[in-house]
């Protein structure tokens, strides 16, 4: 641990108006790290629309001539973020910063706080020898440019398309059911999932994917976002568990792929980790890990 930033530099929290700073920070990052920009700064706006979440309170920004260079942020319960610029590494910002996280979340009553980074990176090993360790690992598969997108067929009377507004709140149940089976965090609210999805910049009605049964009760559901890069983005995938091995999700899959293409996307990517145990899913209709990330965890003893 250091007591003190080194000299220059300066600290305040992050403002809403910062959005694009922060996200030029992370991408800067992400580009050194991993080859590629996943981030987008729609991520970050609709991430600190949830409600009550407070910015200047849950977040701190490091800056060099008023350029910021470096941040943290502890979102909610164990989920924490921090990012240093390429340029400033070796300066024990990224040290600085995760002690003043450790002392935050425990301030505000957190056990054990986690984040994600690539494997092998910078901040990967600066975590690891301080002391956290890997909770679990993610893979981001994407399906390439110009990579076919194989039909699948539903059971007789089911059907994939567009959800209609009366289904979202159905919708948003059948992910929360499905993550919530290997997740560890509290329900997320109807009214968070609106901040975080439907009011996210760039949504669209046709964002919103299901697979209806014969009855026309949503038997699964995917998110689809199109990035400013040309990616399609499924940021969630879940079927009911009645209505599982039935082929659902991987016709859910295609289905997704076709809309965002159809919507200018080129490739298609998401991401899963060792929890779910659902590489192999999308591995199936032809998806390709392209980078590898691991969550590392420290447990908030008085020491800590």
């Amino acid at each position: 641990m250091i007591d003190a930033l080194p000299d220059g530099l300066t600290t305040r929290p992050l403002e809403r108006s910062e959005s694009r700073a922060l996200f030029d920070l992370i991408a800067a990052r992400e580009q050194h790290d991993i080859g590629s920009v996943d981030i987008e700064e729609a991520d970050l706006i609709s991430d600190w629309a949830l409600p009550g979440y407070d910015l200047e309170a849950s977040s701190i920004g490091v800056y060099a001539d008023e350029q910021l260079v470096a941040y943290a942020e502890h979102m909610r319960g164990d989920r924490v973020d921090a990012a240093v610029h390429p340029d400033h590494r070796g300066r024990g910002i990224g040290t600085w910063l995760a002690a003043r996280l450790r002392q935050h979340a425990k301030s505000r009553g957190a056990t054990l706080i986690g984040m994600p980074v690539p494997e092998g990176s910078a901040g990967d090993r600066l975590l690891a020898t301080l002391g956290y360790r890997i909770r679990w690992t993610s893979w981001v598969p994407a399906l390439p440019e110009g990579a076919e997108i194989e039909h699948r067929d539903l059971p007789d009377g089911y059907a994939v398309g567009e959800a209609r507004p009366d289904q979202l709140v159905a919708m948003h149940d059948v992910l929360e059911d499905a993550f919530l089976e290997w997740s560890e965090r509290d329900r997320e609210t109807f009214e968070a999932f609106t901040a975080q999805v439907l009011q996210r910049p760039g949504y669209e009605s046709w964002s919103s994917r299901v697979v209806t049964d014969s009855s026309g009760a949503v038997a699964a559901a995917a998110i689809v976002f199109l990035s400013e890069n040309g990616t399609a983005y499924i940021s969630g995938l879940g079927t009911r568990k009645d209505q599982r091995n039935r082929g659902l999700a991987q016709a859910l899959l295609v289905d997704s792929f076709a809309a965002g293409r159809e919507h200018g996307a080129t490739v298609s990517e998401l991401s899963t980790d060792s929890r779910t145990g659902a590489l192999g899913l999308y591995e199936k209709v032809g998806m390709v890990t392209t980078s590898v990330w691991v969550n590392r965890c420290i447990d908030l003893t008085p020491a800590g």
